[in-house]
């Protein structure tokens, strides 16, 4: 049924996979492509192997400790509803205080990647972290909290722009300059455009327990029409992208492929309703490749330094 699908739901209870379905560790793998587009965005040739793997353990670090965050943050909301209750710490397959040891565990080892890659990157990085933990919140205080889940993502863009440019600039100013803005706009409305109809699942339960949501707010009509107007606006943004940064054929492939898939997403929802929701939401993993790696390879394999 499709009101009780999870992508967070727990089918083995051995710990190890409890504590990577916590995290949900593909997150980590999702998210670390629009890491390096945005540093191969910013500066290309200040990405070498050192920066690379210190960007990696930073995506790691901090999507860890968001992740297992957002999950004891909002535990006292996952035992009320029904689609959520087979989480790992609902379930007790987690325990709390392992939950609190890969929060601590995350940061450190997010703050620390930031240090080791450069002073505008440790200077930054608490902004990113309370964006990243302040997110089960949102709900809790107003009906928009897929635009909070969406700037999370795109300032993985952000984050990834100054592990680069930083290395080279010589001041806060210049860093914020070379980063690709549109770039990360079109990340968080996108991101943002399928939570929107991801939340329908979720409609009835957060309507009746206060918690805010598009659907909540404006019905699965409403949510539906959200979210294609804000996958428009990505989608314009991710076009316009090509020629702004002067991306060569693979780029402007993947950004292609990316907008078929946008366009599916929608058709298949207008003609198979909400029952279509897990398929839709999950051609955002192809989605995200598409854009992210593209993007990457694009800059590393046909630009010059």
């Amino acid at each position: 049924m499709t009101s009780a699908w999870d992508p967070g739901r727990l089918t083995r209870v051995s710990r190890l996979p409890a504590l990577a379905r916590l995290v949900r560790i593909e997150h980590t793998l999702f998210s670390l492509p629009f890491a390096y587009a945005g540093a191969v965005l910013a500066c290309r040739c200040c990405l070498d192997a050192r920066t690379a793997l210190l960007v990696a353990l930073a995506v790691l670090g901090l999507r860890t400790a968001a992740m297992a965050f957002n999950n004891i943050a909002d535990l006292d909301i996952d035992r009320l509803n029904p689609r959520t209750s087979q989480r790992p710490l609902v379930t007790g397959a987690v325990a709390l205080r392992d939950a609190w040891l890969l929060v601590a565990v995350g940061s450190l080892l997010y703050f620390l990647s930031a240090a080791l890659l450069n002073r505008y990157a440790l200077l930054l990085s608490p902004v990113l972290w309370l964006l990243a933990m302040t997110y089960p919140y949102a709900k809790r205080l107003h009906w928009l909290p897929h635009l909070h889940l969406g700037l999370v993502l795109g300032l993985v863009v952000f984050g990834g722009a100054v592990a680069t440019a930083g290395n080279a600039a010589e001041s806060l100013t210049e860093v914020l300059r070379r980063v690709p803005w549109v770039y990360v706009a079109a990340v968080s409305l996108w991101v943002a455009g399928f939570d929107m109809y991801y939340s329908i699942l979720d409609e009835e339960f957060d309507r009746s327990h206060g918690l805010g949501s598009v659907a909540a707010r404006l019905g699965t009509r409403g949510a539906l029409l959200a979210s294609r107007l804000t996958h428009l606006v990505a989608a314009a943004l991710l076009a316009a992208s090509v020629p702004l940064y002067r991306l060569g054929p693979l780029a402007a492939a993947g950004i292609a492929a990316a907008l078929g898939l946008l366009l599916y997403q929608h058709l298949l929802l207008a003609k198979r309703g909400l029952e279509a929701i897990p398929v839709a939401f999950n051609t955002n993993l192809a989605l995200g490749l598409a854009v992210g790696l593209a993007v990457t390879l694009d800059r590393l394999l046909l630009a010059t330094c």
